[in-house]
């Protein structure tokens, strides 16, 4: 019963009998941290799952589709000029497609060419022969024909010189046009060209 001679301080009982513990229920109820979502967290296969799933909601009204169908024309048009703008082949132009093409543009892009200054050259005599000087007058009459002249030299060379090429490393490739396609190109200032210039001034073409 008591321990023999340990003395009960008073005012305090010693419960001699315990109730008997209650068993636990089978579904404890989820404990709710304060502030969390309310809900338990899904697994991560289950969240990876719905962020892989696409949300396309169907357009409410047929303006809604035309405009949706207006951006994805517009985002495809971008794609497109970007493209040609690399000279991804599967973007180009008919006219620019083509082992040949390339070489030819590889050709004419890694050398500075008169003919692509021909337009400031031009509004250069135009602004000399302005000057009320007889020798600057006698300039701008003359100069825009030997200009010519010599940027039609130019490019008869370039063509020339892109046939002989591309003979010799596509013989069996179709070379009609080419020269011409590459003494038009010439004309152009480096910075308009399309597509962009995939070489740098001086450097072999591949």
């Amino acid at each position: 019963m008591f321990a023999a001679g340990r003395r009960i301080p008073a005012g305090r009982l010693i419960p001699v009998f315990r109730r008997r513990t209650q068993e636990a229920p089978e579904n404890p109820p989820e404990v709710v941290k304060p502030g969390g979502k309310g809900r338990p967290t899904p697994k991560r296969s289950e969240a990876q799952r719905k962020r892989l799933q696409p949300i396309t909601a169907p357009p409410a009204n047929r303006k809604e589709a035309y405009r949706k169908m207006r951006e994805k024309q517009a985002a495809e048009r971008v794609k497109m000029r970007e493209g040609m703008a690399r000279g991804e082949e599967r973007y180009l132009l008919k006219r620019d497609k083509g082992p040949v093409r390339r070489l030819a543009r590889d050709y004419v892009d890694s050398r500075r060419t008169i003919a692509s200054y021909l337009m400031y050259i031009l509004f250069a005599i135009i602004a000399v022969s302005l000057l009320p000087i007889p020798a600057a007058q006698i300039f701008g009459l003359f100069a825009p024909p030997l200009l010519l002249a010599v940027v039609f030299v130019e490019g008869f060379m370039i063509s020339s010189g892109v046939k002989r090429l591309a003979a010799a490393k596509y013989p069996d490739e179709n070379l009609k046009g080419v020269g011409l396609y590459a003494a038009l190109r010439a004309m152009q200032i480096r910075r308009l060209r399309q597509p962009r210039p995939q070489v740098q001034v001086g450097q072999k073409p591949s």
